[in-house]
């Protein structure tokens, strides 16, 4: 893990923000202080609707029958489910036992999941049969003692007749959360977390919240880290009805904000831009979405002014798996501050820019490392400082806005897609002799995945179809897949020969808008 100077976790502490409470005891006190809170999951193949004491009961069943197959503090259980009733459960369970969450989003496919199991080495994994195009692949999980399927009788007989009761002690600032994240490197990234780091992230979470915003949708996939913490965390403690879509259909979404009196409070902008794009949007559906904060992707100016003008309370936020809360607006901020730019440190945030430009930060919610030593190694140093990898400015009253990256990361509708896992793919396939894989705009999620190819002499370039063929064959998550391919003669490169992507970035953008080409490239 990284290296925390003893005076910053000390200040930590002395201010209150890392205590001695565990996510389980967190949870616990949630729940039997709102055990009549509602749940409900709208889903056309799994709905739910109970209480916060009715999972918990299940929670408790199914931590009772882990803890009889010995899993207990530090073990690592790991979830791939849809926002469902049972992802609550197994996710309260393994805080329940002081155990090591993993969440997997659901639609990772084979090559991510085999990466996650063989990384994280679980001592139960929790998932179902089929769900959308995920389907469980019993090969990948042969190493795991326990594996529970959703639905059938190996989840059915994990659930222990007697409830289990209390929680199960173990130290606060040990590992609670393991997060894989896409991101720079070739595979998702394993960001670990503590009791106290995610303890202080939902707290200080909770207290920006606007205190009026009714019931809200999370539709957010739970294997997602803010995910997980919106739908599973903030609500415990708050005593607010949980929602949760598995599947983020507009039409649907708006049917709900009719039917149940449900609003969205953000996320990705393309969570509201498609709700007030779809057809049957009304005054009464627009009038729901009073406030909006935005982050988890490119936030264009024209989105929150779009919002601003209709209404709707907006404010921006920057942050990411590794430190989940840099920056952001409060309520107080001026309006040009919460539409123009990612806001200012959070509490207990310290923010700096290196020479460069990169962003630098630390702080309470700022993990505790990657499960690869070397890649911490990288983005943490002896001073507590994560080296973000983005770039950015920051103006005279402390407001951020993030301008760059420098790591090679698409951000598409709050995904993180690494652009090298995605040119290795194309690579493979034989009269591909070159690529390079940016960041095109995208007015609904922010960013989309475009591939420029350099073709093989004598080969043909593909079309869409052979290379979204391609990736299927080979099991990439259809998230990551291109959306955008254009074919060059050569790219623009350094005196050492390394492709400068923003140059290739940037002719993408400018195709798109008409501009003048600074790479020549023919699209399919």
């Amino acid at each position: 893990m990284r290296i925390i100077p003893s005076e910053l976790a000390k200040h930590y502490a002395d201010q209150g923000w890392w205590t001695s409470e565990t996510l389980g005891a967190m949870l616990a006190q949630g729940l039997e202080a709102a055990p009549g809170a509602g749940f409900h999951v709208h889903s056309e193949s799994r709905p739910w609707s109970g209480t916060f004491g009715d999972v918990e009961v299940v929670a408790r069943r199914l931590a009772s029958g882990l803890h009889e197959r010995g899993v207990g503090p530090g073990d690592v259980v790991a979830l791939q489910l849809p926002n469902w009733m049972e992802a609550a459960a197994a996710f309260w369970a393994s805080a329940f036992l002081g155990a090591v969450a993993v969440p997997i989003v659901h639609f990772y496919g084979r090559k991510e999941v085999s990466h996650i199991l063989s990384t994280a080495k679980p001592k139960a994994f929790i998932t179902t049969r089929h769900f959308g195009r995920m389907t469980f692949q019993p090969d990948l999980a042969e190493e795991v003692p326990i594996v529970a399927l959703v639905g059938e009788a190996s989840f059915d007989d994990l659930l222990d007749d007697a409830p289990m009761t209390g929680t199960v002690d173990t130290d606060p600032a040990a590992p609670a959360l393991i997060a894989f994240t896409s991101g720079t490197t070739r595979d998702p990234k394993g960001v670990v977390h503590s009791h106290q780091t995610l303890g202080f992230e939902t707290r200080q979470l909770l207290e920006n919240y606007p205190p009026d915003r009714g019931r809200q949708l999370t539709a957010t996939p739970v294997g997602h880290f803010i995910g997980m913490i919106s739908a599973f965390l903030i609500p415990v403690l708050e005593g607010a009805t949980i929602d949760l879509a598995d599947v983020f259909d507009p039409a649907a979404v708006l049917a709900l904000m009719k039917s149940d009196g449900i609003t969205i409070g953000g996320g990705p902008p393309y969570f509201v831009t498609s709700l007030l794009d779809h057809p049957d949007c009304t005054d009464e559906h627009r009038s729901r979405l009073t406030t909006m904060g935005l982050g988890g992707s490119t936030v264009p100016a024209a989105v929150t002014r779009r919002l601003a003008d209709l209404g709707i309370f907006v404010f921006r936020s920057y942050g990411s798996t590794e430190h989940p809360s840099i920056t952001g607006s409060g309520r107080d901020a001026p309006e040009d501050k919460r539409l123009y730019t990612d806001g200012n440190a959070r509490p207990g945030v310290e923010v700096r820019l290196s020479d460069d430009g990169e962003i630098l930060s630390r702080g309470p919610d700022l993990c505790l490392g990657y499960t690869d030593p070397e890649l911490t190694a990288k983005a943490f140093d002896a001073d507590g400082w994560y080296h973000t990898g983005d770039v950015g400015v920051m103006d005279s009253d402390g407001y951020l806005t993030i301008t760059d990256r420098k790591a090679d990361v698409i951000i598409r509708g709050g995904e993180n897609i690494s652009a090298v896992e995605v040119e290795e793919v194309l690579l493979a396939m034989p009269q591909v002799a070159e690529a390079v894989v940016v960041a095109a705009l995208d007015t609904r999620l922010g960013e989309r995945t475009a591939a420029v190819l350099r073709i093989r002499d004598g080969q043909v370039m593909p079309t869409l179809d052979d290379v979204r063929a391609h990736f299927e064959r080979v099991g990439v998550a259809r998230q990551k897949w291109p959306e955008e391919l254009h074919e060059a003669d050569d790219f623009p490169r350094t005196a050492s020969g390394k492709v400068q992507k923003f140059r290739v970035r940037d002719s993408v953008r400018q195709r798109a808008h008409g501009g003048r080409e600074t790479v020549a490239t023919r699209s399919i």
